[in-house]
């Protein structure tokens, strides 16, 4: 399914702003920073790479000039699943990516406990996602970087 087929169900069209590009950019360094900080707990820690990995999830919808409909169900899950449409991620990371949203969700609704293993799987694949998109952005768009 083409992300058009998305707009009005889990999407929206949206002229592409490229200071708001630059805030999400940023927003998710600063999360992958406070993933790395060792003095908080791992629950926190993989939340804050969680979060980057959302962030640049959003980047790379709204560069391609889509954003999620927040209002309806799934708005994470429909972001993670467009990174192979939004900038060619191969499925093999999305689906690895989806897992990491599932297991935030259980830690969040169950209370289940982090390992430091999955702390640092989340903080390496949200480093990854980081420069993958960046490096896309570049190549594509490098006005919105300007």
């Amino acid at each position: 399914m083409s992300l058009d087929n998305l707009v009005g169900k889990s999407l929206e069209r949206i002229t592409v702003d490229a200071a708001v590009i630059g805030r999400l950019l940023s927003a998710a360094s600063r999360n992958i920073a406070d993933a790395h900080v060792t003095e908080i707990s791992a629950e926190n820690q993989f939340d804050a790479a969680y979060k980057a990995i959302m962030q640049m999830a959003n980047v790379a919808l709204q560069v391609n000039g889509y954003r999620t409909l927040t209002s309806m169900p799934g708005h994470h899950m429909t972001m993670i699943q467009s990174l192979s449409q939004t900038i060619g991620l191969d499925k093999q990371t999305v689906i690895t990516l989806d897992a990491l949203r599932k297991q935030r969700n259980v830690a969040d609704y169950s209370g289940d406990i982090i390992p430091p293993s999955l702390v640092e799987e989340c903080v390496a694949h949200a480093e990854a996602l980081q420069t993958r998109i960046v490096q896309w952005i570049k190549k594509n768009k490098p006005e919105l970087l300007e």
